[in-house]
């Protein structure tokens, strides 16, 4: 494992965000946006962290700064908007309405700032029947269908913690919206937008592949039953002798005939290419991976083309040799987490901040933008000088929005306008 880097150019090194603070799936983007490069300011409210962790070790908050404003005060409400009119793109996570309720919707900022790309992320968008409903991952996922799509065929789906729906569904869109939003913005026409990045249209999205074999036949509209659900006995998971578990994924005949010659089975394993064999196959490969530790068969298989790789742990991966070797993940401030991804020849990234503190760094981010309102509001004892680091989630104040999701719940005594 690597350690973090020195500081990056990144390819979006000049691009400069306002986050509004919340939780779950805002903060990850504005997080990839500044293992870009972006100058990622975080506006935390005032009051404790939402997320319910020590701040300086929420990672998402890693590659930003922060600063503490009251948007309810007329004062923080013009220092905010200041902050707009210098800034690129502006990230808010709240339920529709309340930032237009706070001041800080799409019509001052855009006015004070026409080329601003301003990037909404919801649950379930601005529009529809749910539109103003509470909701986290799971329900989110559930309603796009990719849930049902999970687990085994005789028992309930299950959810991958909130990657899926916040993360894959929701920040990555919101990301994809924000690129595209300034590229279109440096135009000559040189025009903002307002990008809504819904979790249920984003994973809806990345169901496309699914709803072609629907249409096509090649795909059964039941778990457990299709090739790459875990219904095919040579694409899923195997327990083996200690209680661990081996992932195949031997879908072409080639790299199918390798893994039967290496699991030992080649000349008893029924044919893969009728579907009603498929459980007596899968019985026969069960039995193999049986016999073996999960290391043991890791070692049979590590040097091959059969798709077969033992299922790590999350304190396991950054230790596997090939992530190692890659600097997959790196370890800032005695924490390990992901590296930036993905990678640029011209420009590269890196972790150069670790994870902002609230109101932290109020008197630098004066100083880099012009501001010199806020070099008065650095939030006492934040336990970080303003060189070294930025934000974190802040706690919600009475009127504010609950935010759209996150793998913690939220706390509805803090949530009136939610």
């Amino acid at each position: 494992m690597a350690s973090a880097a020195s500081y990056g150019e990144g390819p979006l090194r000049g691009v400069r965000v306002v986050e509004l603070a919340g939780i779950g799936p805002g903060p990850f983007a504005a997080m990839l946006l500044g293992d870009l490069g972006a100058d990622v300011v975080r506006v935390d409210r005032p009051g404790g962290a939402a997320l319910g962790i020590d701040p300086a070790r929420d990672v998402t908050n890693r590659n930003k700064r922060s600063v503490t404003l009251d948007l309810k005060d007329p004062d923080g409400l013009a220092t905010a908007l200041d902050m707009v009119e210098r800034a690129d793109v502006l990230v808010e996570g709240n339920r529709p309405g309340v930032a237009e309720r706070l001041g800080v919707g799409p019509g001052p900022c855009m006015e004070r700032n026409p080329a601003l790309v301003y990037a909404r992320m919801t649950g379930w968008g601005q529009d529809g029947p749910l539109a103003q409903r509470a909701g986290h991952d799971i329900g989110y996922i559930a309603l796009t269908g990719a849930l049902g799509m999970t687990g085994p065929a005789g028992g309930p789906p299950y959810a991958a913690a909130n990657l899926l729906g916040d993360y894959a569904g929701g920040s990555l869109y919101l990301v994809i919206g924000v690129l595209a939003a300034l590229q279109h913005a440096r135009t000559p026409d040189g025009r903002g937008q307002v990008v809504d990045a819904a979790i249920v249209d984003g994973t809806s999205h990345l169901t496309a592949m699914i709803h072609g074999m629907l249409a096509a036949g090649a795909w059964q509209d039941r778990r457990g039953a299709n090739l790459l659900d875990g219904g095919a006995p040579f694409y899923g998971t195997y327990e083996t002798a200690d209680g661990g578990f081996m992932a195949v994924g031997a879908l072409e005949p080639q790299f199918y005939g390798e893994f039967t010659r290496l699991l030992g089975i080649g000349d008893e394993a029924p044919g893969r290419d009728d579907p009603a064999a498929w459980g007596e196959l899968r019985a026969v490969v069960a039995e193999r991976f049986k016999a073996r530790t999960r290391d043991e068969w890791d070692e049979v298989f590590r040097d091959s083309d059969a798709c077969v790789a033992p299922v790590l742990s999350l304190r396991e991966a950054p230790r596997h040799p090939h992530l190692d070797a890659r600097g997959t993940f790196v370890e800032q401030g005695g924490i390990t987490q992901p590296a930036p991804a993905p990678r640029f020849s011209a420009t590269p990234t890196a972790v150069s901040r670790p994870p902002a503190l609230p109101g932290a760094d109020a008197p630098e981010v004066a100083r880099d933008w012009q501001l010199p309102a806020l070099a008065g509001t650095a939030r006492p004892g934040s336990g970080r000088s303003a060189d070294t680091g930025g934000s974190a989630d802040s706690g919600r104040s009475a009127d504010s929005a609950r935010p759209v999701s996150s793998a913690e719940p939220a706390d509805p005594a803090k949530d009136s306008d939610a």
